[in-house]
């Protein structure tokens, strides 16, 4: 088993997934060895600021120091860090990047929504390559909502919205973008139907756990509006007794859970499958697809290519 190292630099935690893969019987298997969380909110600085504060820039920073350090101790054959909405929106977002790769040593790649897609999509879920149903994959961020559709394992169209839960919580969140989302899945899964959701991120795992959901099946989008509305009945506090949420997962929740109801509901949706894989799962298949390709033409290996992607099949374009 290899080992890899992945960092997500999210508008509202930072992780870092420690990881090994192998290949049998022509099977990737990805086993966690471990996983951590920070939530820093980047994103309440870029989307009502514009920039990064100094507070959150060190502790940024201060984190990315710790991570390194559990990243040395773990030697992985590859690392990369990718940033994604909240810094690809701080009008300073390189500055401090530049400032971490000096005082940490770890280089992050702040990456658009099209890459961010393409790193989503290698977690690949066996509804994608079905024939007999579309399927719609949305990852709700916190500055950022990444959608793309699926039919007989073809990717048929994917976009990125400036929807997130930070936006709508501190009421940034535009009409425009609503009405361009809504737009887009009903034109794209017209002629579709039946189309299923997959769900990624944090809000619509902990909504999966409180529906009872069991892994490998689904719950419909009736049962997510329900566990929404029982939410939003409790103030944050007893939000966070009744339901055992963390303070930063209480407030985002609702509007997360929002963004994933209409999403469905636009998307013709009544199930969403929730597989629990996130981009850090992505990026930990994209370095092991380069290192392995590398391996097959001898020739030395690049972690820091600037479209570090794993190759598409002919089929899967994207129209971004």
């Amino acid at each position: 088993m290899t080992k890899y190292a992945a960092i997500d630099i999210g508008s509202n935690a930072v992780r870092l997934l420690l990881a090994m893969v192998s290949e049998e019987k022509f099977e990737l298997r990805v086993k966690k060895i471990s996983w951590m969380r920070m939530p820093i909110r980047l994103g309440e600085d870029a989307f009502l600021q514009g920039t990064i504060s100094d507070e959150r820039a060190s502790k940024l920073t201060k984190t990315m120091a710790g991570f390194a350090k559990l990243i040395d101790a773990y030697q992985p054959v590859a690392i990369k860090a990718c940033a994604t909405s909240a810094m690809r929106t701080a009008q300073n977002g390189r500055q401090v990047c530049h400032r971490i790769r000096e005082q940490t040593g770890i280089d992050i790649e702040i990456i658009n929504g099209g890459q961010e897609a393409r790193y989503l999509f290698q977690n690949r879920h066996k509804i994608m390559t079905s024939s007999e149903k579309s399927a719609l994959f949305v990852d709700v961020g916190g500055g950022s909502t990444e959608i793309t559709l699926f039919c007989n394992g073809r990717v048929q169209a994917s976009r990125s919205f400036n929807l997130g839960t930070i936006r709508p919580l501190n009421n940034r969140a535009r009409q425009q973008d609503w009405d361009c989302m809504k737009s887009w899945l009903k034109k794209n899964t017209q002629g579709h139907e039946p189309v299923e959701a997959i769900g990624s991120g944090g809000n619509i795992n902990k909504l999966f756990k409180l529906a009872k959901g069991r892994p490998g099946t689904w719950v419909s989008r009736k049962k997510i509006k329900k566990i929404r509305n029982e939410l939003a009945d409790y103030a944050l506090e007893e939000r966070m007794r009744r339901f055992n949420l963390k303070p930063d997962r209480a407030d985002v929740i609702i509007p997360g859970a929002r963004i994933y109801i209409k999403a469905m509901a636009w998307g013709r949706c009544e199930k969403i499958h929730v597989p629990m894989q996130g981009l850090a799962d992505g990026i930990i298949r994209v370095l092991h697809a380069q290192r392995m390709q590398a391996q097959s033409e001898d020739i030395p290996k690049r972690t820091d290519r600037s479209d570090d992607t794993m190759p598409l099949a002919e089929h899967d374009t994207f129209d971004f």
